[in-house]
Formats: C-alpha cells, sequence, structure tokens
C-alpha cells in the first residue's frame, strides 16, 4: 500500500503545480493595477463578478450542483457589510470581509440540507425560493436595509487605516484583486486536495461514490458551505467598494448573470469564471455603449451561437489556445539560457 500512496501523492503534487500561463495570467492580471489605471472601476466590477462566478463554478463545475440561488449568499453578506460599516460595529474593512463571509457560509451550511434534498429541478426551485424569499425580507423590513431605496449612509474606513477608497477605484480595485486571488488559491488548493478529487467521483456517480466509502452528503455540503462563504465575500466586496447595497443584490437577475459568465467561460477549471466575467464585463460595456437599448439582445445572440457551436467544440479551441500559450511561455523562458550559455567568455 506503501508505494500505491506515493504514487497518488506524487500524482496530486504534479497536478498541483503552477504551469507558467497560469502564472502569465496572474502576473498580467496584477499589471493591470499599472497598465489601465483608466479602467479600475470596471476591472473592479469585474473581479467582484469573478469571485463571484468562481463560488458556483466550485459546486457546479466540481459537485454538480446546479443553483438559481446564490445572490441569497451574496445578498446577505452584502447587508451585512454595510449595516456593520453604517453603525461602526466593525469598522475594518478587512475584519467585515471575513465576517460577511463567514455568515454567508453559515447561511449556506443551514440551507444546504434543503438544496441537496432531490434532483436538479429540486434543487433549482430551493435555491430560487431562498433567494426571493430573502429578498421580500429586505423590501419588507426597509427601516434596516432601505428597502427600495437601498442601505444609504454607509461609509468605510480606510483600509488597515491606511487605505482610503477613492472614487476612482484605484484602492478599490488593488483590494479586490487581492481578495480575488487569495479565494483563488484556496479554491484551487480545495480542488486539487483528495477532497476535490472525491468531489469529482460524487459528481460523475454519487452512488458509486458512495459505494467505495466516499462521505457523498457531507462532501456536497462542505463544498456548499465554501461556495456560499464566496460568494459572500464577493457582496461584500461589491458594498465596500461602492459604499451602497439596495434589493438588487438579492435579485433573479443576479444569479442568471452568473450562469451566462459561467456559458461564455465554461465551467470545471476554475478559470472559466475569471475568463467569462472578463468577457462579459467588457463586452456588456462595449455593446452597451454601441447600442444602449439592445445590449441584451446581442449578448443574447452571442450566448445562442456558443450553443449552436457547441461547448465541447469551444472547449477544443481553448485547450488548443492554452497549450499554444504554455509553448510559447517555455520558449521565452529557455531561451535566455540558451543565450546566456552560448556567449563566449571574454575572459
Amino acid at each position: 500500500m506503501a508505494p500505491l500512496a506515493d504514487d497518488v501523492a506524487g500524482y496530486l503534487k504534479r497536478r498541483a503545480r503552477w504551469s507558467a500561463v497560469e502564472i502569465a495570467f496572474w502576473v498580467f492580471a496584477f499589471a493591470t493595477i499599472w497598465l489601465l489605471p483608466s479602467k479600475h472601476l470596471i476591472l473592479t466590477e469585474t473581479a467582484i463578478l469573478a469571485l463571484f462566478a468562481l463560488s458556483l463554478d466550485l459546486i457546479l463545475g466540481y459537485a454538480g450542483i446546479i443553483s438559481l440561488g446564490q445572490a441569497a449568499f451574496f445578498g446577505v453578506a452584502g447587508y451585512f457589510s454595510g449595516l456593520v460599516a453604517k453603525y461602526g460595529i466593525i469598522n475594518e474593512p478587512v475584519v467585515a470581509l471575513l465576517c460577511s463571509g463567514l455568515v454567508a457560509a453559515a447561511l449556506g451550511f443551514v440551507t444546504s440540507f434543503l438544496v441537496l434534498r432531490g434532483s436538479d429541478l429540486t434543487r433549482l426551485m430551493v435555491t430560487l425560493g431562498i433567494s426571493l424569499m430573502l429578498g421580500e425580507l429586505a423590501n419588507r423590513y426597509s427601516n434596516i436595509t432601505g428597502g427600495a431605496d437601498g442601505l444609504q449612509g454607509v461609509t468605510i474606513a480606510p483600509i488597515f487605516g491606511k487605505f482610503q477608497f477613492d472614487l476612482y477605484g484605484h484602492t478599490g480595485y488593488v483590494y479586490c484583486l487581492t481578495v480575488l486571488f487569495i479565494c483563488f488559491v484556496i479554491a484551487r488548493r480545495i480542488v486539487y486536495s483528495p477532497f476535490g478529487l472525491s468531489l469529482r467521483a460524487v459528481k460523475g456517480n454519487a452512488l458509486r461514490g458512495d459505494a467505495i466509502g466516499i462521505p457523498v452528503k457531507w462532501r456536497l455540503v462542505a463544498m456548499y458551505t465554501v461556495s456560499a462563504g464566496f460568494a459572500g465575500i464577493a457582496g461584500a466586496l461589491l458594498t465596500q467598494t461602492t459604499a451602497f447595497c439596495s434589493l438588487d443584490v438579492l435579485s433573479l437577475n443576479r444569479s442568471a448573470d452568473l450562469l451566462l459568465v459561467l456559458i461564455i467561460g465554461g465551467t470545471g477549471y476554475l478559470y472559466g469564471g475569471l475568463i467569462g466575467a472578463v468577457i462579459y464585463k467588457f463586452m456588456q460595456d462595449w455593446i452597451s455603449t454601441m447600442t444602449p437599448q439592445y445590449w441584451q439582445f446581442w449578448i443574447g445572440l452571442i450566448l445562442v451561437v456558443i450553443v449552436l457551436v457547441g461547448r465541447e467544440r469551444i472547449g477544443a479551441w481553448n485547450e488548443g489556445v492554452r497549450a499554444a500559450l504554455a509553448r510559447l511561455v517555455a520558449h521565452l523562458v529557455a531561451r535566455p539560457a540558451v543565450l546566456g550559455s552560448a556567449a563566449p567568455d571574454r575572459n
């Protein structure tokens, strides 16, 4: 058994290594802080949407749980972070962010036992129902949430007492991008762990997973809770960077947009939500500038084309592009070493 365990450990270690393309992706992402200073506002929204999409990809792409109520965790954490900032309960944004994620994770844990019962259609209805009920509660208790007018009078303190949020989104973008990267590293570690591999087995065949000793129910509950926490962090980021929270954070449109992002980017490889968020957000900004009244038509047309072409074919194209980029990066990295070894010795 020892050699087999060593082989499995070695396989997991190799599988979890960061590729050159991944490193280049994040280097470019952080380089946009200096390269695109005029786009920080839309990049902040993109980073928040990417983290939100990542939360859904964890349960949809790796656990096979489809949801239309991810906005419930997004909105609850958004209101929580806004309320604690408004009344001075938690002044440090980072601490409020962590607490908001814990509140959303607690809600996810409580509701997971309802969501995981039944088929995919049942899960869709339950998740949607939870989101709608929370939205109605937020509208009902307008003396706390502000109702249709939104939660106003929110003042977000400087991060660590030094970095004040500005109108141009510079601080907000650095803050959101850093949180996105940390959450992505955590999600990546989960996915490439034995726990993540067992989730893939459960997604493939839950009955077979249960037969070989995998605690299917608790695996799904754990992942659903983690996903809710990530969604909550995204919602808290939105409130902190805008100093405002409205009923829109709990709407069906918020969850529907999330599904569109994953349709564009793909599910089951973490970067799908990130790439889909970038494409969707900038496409929305570009098309709405050209045709403010009909931008939804063009986005819908693009989604229809994706369906007609086929996700498998697009995935094959993506794999080809990723392989080409990997070869290019490897060539650029190897070229200086070859030139250095070929240089004549002047001594």
